[in-house]
């Protein structure tokens, strides 16, 4: 997503430092069903490719809940509001909403975007909100602590339907979905040309943030 260079200069990667809400640690049948619930996000993400064709960041009203723009155009965190939506029937549209109205002041809105309450049109479709939310949530693997400068050096194993986010040219926040794990992993995203799957190896000349996992069987055990 595009932001503000005003907003840039007030936000770091120490404002990801907000209270977990991570829940106790999974059974081995529950994690035998998380894995399978990243091979389901990581398809649904997938088949987005060739239907999402254009990267368009413009504001539009959506109706709530479950409100989307014309699936031919998105950024990249449409990619994952779909797949969540798509995979796991998971509107981020109203979670993140949610939990914005409980807790503003945890999120960058005011801020970065100069926001005085939610905005259900476009709150969910913000990575900086994502990596909030997801942080609030329990969801993360790893955070840069400022030394990782390459876009591939997350430290967490990698599994399918991981959740990665990136500063691109060390600026523009970026979210992806893990495709393939294993030697020559893929993530799927919307980089400028519609919903593609590509090397992560691409991203290696951007500022790795954060990674995530964060899946049917968490989402439900965390409320």
């Amino acid at each position: 997503m595009r932001i503000t260079r005003r907003g840039l200069l007030g936000w770091s990667l120490a404002a990801l430092a907000v209270p977990s809400l991570a829940p106790p640690p999974l059974s081995p049948r529950q994690a035998a069903a998380e894995a399978d619930d990243g091979t389901r996000l990581a398809a649904a993400a997938r088949a987005q490719i060739g239907v999402t064709l254009i990267y368009d960041p413009a504001y539009v009203r959506l109706a709530f809940p479950g409100g989307d723009l014309d699936r031919r155009r998105g950024v990249c965190a449409d990619v994952i509001i779909r797949a969540y939506r798509d995979a796991f029937a998971l509107d981020l549209q109203a979670l993140v909403h949610r939990d914005m109205t409980a807790a503003f002041a945890r999120y960058p809105s005011r801020r970065t975007w100069g926001l005085a309450r939610p905005d259900r049109n476009i709150d969910h479709r913000r990575v900086l909100n994502l990596e909030v939310f997801l942080e609030r949530r329990g969801a993360r693997l790893w955070r840069n602590d400022g030394a990782a400068r390459d876009g591939t050096a997350f430290a967490a194993s990698f599994a399918p339907g991981d959740l990665l986010t990136w500063r691109l040219d060390g600026r523009l926040p970026h979210i992806a979905i893990l495709g393939e794990a294993g030697d020559a992993p893929t993530v799927i995203h919307n980089i400028g040309l519609g919903t593609q799957e590509e090397p992560l190896a691409l991203l290696a000349p951007h500022l790795p943030v954060a990674h995530y996992r964060w899946t049917a069987v968490t989402a439900h055990r965390a409320g």
